[in-house]
């Protein structure tokens, strides 16, 4: 493994990136964020997924471009919540209302220690101290990428606590599997085997319906184009797909084929949840990855995970992890060239 400078925080912390290639797969890993910020498959030139070529612009601009969002990832309603009968009130970075990715300095916004790694693989670690964003207990993490045959990329993560809290990780990579973001993915076709969504309030917070996708423009059971539109306007993905009610053993969340490249992802993983986000707001006002614009819809997020507000919904899949458990997600973003 080589891991080379990538910059420097405010704080003096050296950012690392890492390399990584196996598999027909080459990736690049910083440690702010634990983010991916290349990922390349042989025979396709373009990246699979969007990113920066500066620090200072992850900094600035990133909305969690490649990174491992937490403790909490997606929404958590009016940045509260009751563990074992005591009230916690977190970080209200969405909105000034709710907590959105465990808050303005969650995961994706901190320094990962680089703690392992070879030609394939690297691992970082990073503990949460009990209180941060004010969530309760100290949270010890570790996000393990491994490039493995058949052109998988493996994300590990796992965590434990000294006290109860929650713990809900998701990595949150924007893919196109076109043209690495020059364009959009609406034309991208896609597949979530799910039969329920959560529809979400103007705050995009589950109402706390758990709704059957039939007839409706959320049900991918069977492949089809991300456009869609509803009075002129592309519906504005960003829900959760049911997929199961608790963690489990792998299983299929999602499968995507670019509109013309022939690159194809299927996305397996341990979570209950799938957050599919269509990257509405994904433009940005600085070049991305070799100078690519990003517009709308330049990349889509496919983030595992358990539902959003499931502390404030007792009939949701659990976030809560106890002293003595280990909370331990696997996903694998599967690549082929068609």
């Amino acid at each position: 493994m080589e891991a080379d400078h990538f910059g420097m925080l405010e704080n003096s912390e050296e950012v690392l990136l890492a390399t990584l290639a196996g598999g027909g797969l080459t990736a690049s890993v910083m440690t702010f964020g634990a983010s991916i910020q290349r990922l390349q498959l042989q025979g396709h030139p373009e990246p699979l997924v969007l990113g920066f070529e500066s620090l200072d612009d992850y900094k600035a601009h990133g909305a969690y471009f490649g990174a491992i969002a937490g403790r909490y990832a997606n929404r958590i309603a009016n940045a509260r919540f009751l563990l074992d009968g005591e009230r916690h009130v977190v970080d209200a970075n969405f909105l000034d209302r709710h907590v959105l990715h465990g808050g303005r300095k969650g995961t994706g916004q901190r320094n990962w220690h680089l703690a392992d790694g070879g030609e394939d693989f690297v691992r970082l670690e990073l503990t949460d101290p009990a209180g941060w964003m004010g969530f309760p207990g100290t949270l010890t993490m570790a996000c393990t990428y491994r490039l493995k045959t058949g052109g998988r990329l493996v994300v590990e993560l796992t965590a434990t606590t000294d006290e109860p809290t929650l713990c809900n990780l998701a990595h949150h990579s924007y893919f196109n599997l076109d043209d690495g973001g020059s364009g959009d993915i609406l034309d991208h076709r896609l597949m979530i085997p799910a039969q329920a969504y959560l529809p979400v309030d103007d705050d995009l917070i589950p109402t706390g319906v758990v709704m059957p996708v039939d007839h409706s423009a959320f049900d991918f059971r069977t492949p089809r184009p991300i456009r869609m539109e509803t009075a002129g306007e592309q519906i504005g993905y960003d829900h959760n797909f049911c997929l199961a009610a608790a963690r489990g053993p792998l299983r299929q969340a999602a499968w995507v084929q670019g509109g013309r490249s022939g690159v194809e992802l299927d996305v397996w993983t341990t979570e209950p949840g799938l957050q599919f986000y269509a990257g509405a707001n994904v433009a940005r006002p600085v070049p991305g990855l070799d100078g690519r614009r990003y517009g709308a819809h330049a990349g889509l997020a496919l983030e595992p995970q358990v539902w959003p507000d499931a502390p404030n919904r007792a009939y949701f899949p659990s976030a809560v992890l106890r002293p003595g458990e280990t909370y331990r997600q696997v996903t694998e973003y599967r690549f082929r060239l068609d």
